[in-house]
């Protein structure tokens, strides 16, 4: 049996790469296996010497890994974007628009707000300092431990709305998704991919690299939320 490339992910990249895994296997015959998780955890772990050929987070996180030695020095190269998304539970309450003095009077009128530790939920935080409510929010922000999605406090029935990548939310059972962030307090991230630097199958790697950027899997990344980086 061959051995499989092995990988590390965040949870936003985890439904797209798990069917690029499998296509990937029937193109050339070698299995992949990534494993998503946290994308802090993720970071902690390879910082710590766990040994994975491939390693998918957000892009900030990758270069920090690269400047730190983790990953194959220039290997590391965007691998898809994301934007952030509102989503209620099933029949729950929506802003008639999606623009941002709606989304912000959402989360105000919410007893309960669910966000995440990621790159979405910090963009939160951020948000709500400018605009002069982090004290009022921090009474009803729910933040989802690592690793856990926001769309299960929704579906839990622990917050009324959440925020996290469309990826995160997309075709979840027991939430609507009421669309993404208006422009003015979007925030795209990009997800790159890389090569770990402690992988004794860095040709390998870099072979799977190239199809997770080329235009063949353009189509798995839009299904699955995300945009081609």
């Amino acid at each position: 049996m061959i051995a499989p490339i092995t990988g590390i992910s965040s949870m936003a990249t985890r439904a797209v790469l798990t069917e690029l895994a499998g296509a990937y296997e029937q193109r050339t015959g070698r299995p992949v296996s990534v494993r998503a998780m946290g994308g802090v955890h993720a970071a902690q772990r390879i910082r710590a010497g766990e040994v994975t050929d491939v390693v998918v987070l957000a892009s900030n996180v990758m270069q920090q890994l690269e400047a730190e030695g983790h990953m194959v020095r220039k290997s590391t190269t965007p691998f898809a974007k994301s934007g952030i998304a509102m989503a209620v539970r099933s029949g729950g309450a929506r802003p008639a628009r999606m623009d941002e003095t709606s989304v912000k009077q959402a989360m105000l009128a919410a007893s309960k707000v669910g966000y995440s530790t990621g790159p979405s939920g910090q963009h939160l935080e951020q948000l709500w300092a400018r605009w002069g409510v982090a004290e009022a929010m921090s009474e009803r922000a729910v933040q989802a431990p690592p690793g856990m999605p926001v769309a299960a406090l929704l579906t839990q029935g622990k917050v009324e709305i959440g925020f996290q990548q469309m990826s995160e939310l997309l075709d979840v059972p027991g939430i609507d998704v009421v669309g993404l962030l208006p422009p003015s307090i979007q925030l795209l991230t990009i997800f790159s991919a890389g090569v770990c630097a402690l992988s004794s199958r860095k040709e390998e790697a870099n072979a799977l690299l190239d199809y997770l950027n080329s235009p063949a899997t353009e189509d798995s990344k839009r299904k699955y939320g995300l945009e081609p980086a």
